[in-house]
């Protein structure tokens, strides 16, 4: 057989990532490959990191993106910070809180699940409950929640959390760049996000990020990391200052990806960034409720980077979805779990929030309808 080149067809993404991707992000992965361990390779790391620095808000050395999608960043918390019989309290309020759960139980953590309905926000006050009369090593919330497009409160969780002397990790994979990301202000000891939000960067890195007191907790474990390849001691001495010891070969081109988004999202300036998300959120709102559509999650802790949408009872929810991709080149996604065809999600995330998207969408929604 003669295959020939895949050319994909031209959508917009307006799902729940990925994300659409600015053009000089795809140019910067079609330069010349160099070495892992080039110094120029290397110089760019350094930039990489301090760029990740601001986008997160936080002082912390160790700081990189680890090579793999945002649940390898979730799994890289846990296998560094976790060990076997420590107990976790998790929050569970949709899919990635679920994942956490399972991933923190794969290390031998003992599970404290505090379950909210999906597209209600973990309360504070059932972290407080579930603190009682415990001493959890961790506390892990998501603070996007991207399958139900709900934004927990993660600052007064942290406060109860270090309270009771445990360490605060957060998913920020959906949020990052896209809303408030205050690691430091919030006392955040672990964090992990994703490049194909809204970094507006193809799939491939997590960022992660680590204080002081969590380094702490690692170099007091009793035993190895249970990864070789997500252990944050090898990582950093590749990733770290001085003599750069190889661990793997890094994404080259997923780095130079990378960088160049962060670049974007510094010169557009944070909070013009979270500005412009918010703007198009409640754009998309308005023009939801003209069709008679409404957002499900909770009010006043929607994402604006995601909208899970309410699918009438006599709508077809797979209908109207696939034809929007079929009719209009548009991708959204389906709902998941106990929102499976009960929902729509909708994202504006990064390059794909804007004006001319909302009503684009918008207009297809309403021929279709």
């Amino acid at each position: 057989m003669n295959f020939q080149p895949f050319t994909p067809p031209s959508r917009t993404l307006l799902g729940p990532g990925p994300s659409e991707v600015p053009p000089s992000v795809l140019e910067a992965m079609s330069r010349p490959l160099v070495g892992h361990l080039d110094p120029s390779f290397i110089d760019m790391m350094e930039e990489i990191k301090s760029m990740l620095r601001k986008v997160f808000l936080t002082d912390n050395e160790i700081i990189f993106p680890v090579s793999g999608t945002g649940s390898a960043g979730m799994e890289f918390c846990f296998a560094n910070l976790i060990e076997p019989g420590d107990e976790v309290i998790i929050g569970v309020n949709g899919v990635f809180g679920t994942r956490m759960a399972e991933v923190a139980e794969r290390c031998g953590a003992s599970v404290v699940k505090v379950e909210s309905e999906w597209g209600k926000i973990i309360e504070p006050d059932q972290i407080a409950d579930a603190l009682k009369n415990r001493s959890p090593k961790m506390v892990a919330v998501v603070h996007a929640e991207t399958s139900t497009g709900v934004l927990t409160p993660v600052e007064e969780i942290s406060k109860l959390t270090h309270e009771a002397g445990a360490l605060m990790l957060i998913d920020t994979v959906t949020s990052l760049g896209g809303c408030p990301v205050r690691i430091d202000d919030w006392g955040i000891d672990a964090a992990y996000s994703g490049t194909q939000k809204c970094l507006s960067c193809p799939p491939g890195l997590s960022p992660v990020t680590l204080s002081s007191r969590a380094m702490d907790v690692i170099k007091s474990r009793k035993g190895k990391v249970q990864s070789w390849y997500l252990d944050v001691g090898l990582l950093n001495n590749y990733w770290g200052k001085g003599a750069r010891a190889y661990h793997h070969t890094a994404p080259i081109t997923m780095n130079y990806a990378l960088h160049e988004s962060l670049r974007l999202v510094l010169n557009e300036g944070l909070e013009e960034r979270w500005a412009r998300h918010e703007a198009n959120h409640i754009r998309l709102k308005i023009g939801l409720s003209e069709l008679g559509l409404s957002v499900a999650s909770q009010e006043g802790h929607q994402l604006w980077q995601l909208n899970t949408v309410t699918v009438p009872e006599d709508v077809d929810e797979a209908g109207i979805r696939n034809g929007l991709l079929a009719d209009n080149e548009i991708e959204v996604g389906a709902g998941l779990g106990p929102l499976a065809g009960k929902v729509w999600r909708i994202g504006l995330m990064g390059y794909s929030s804007s004006m001319e998207n909302v009503d684009k969408v918008i207009g297809a929604l309403k021929n279709l309808l």
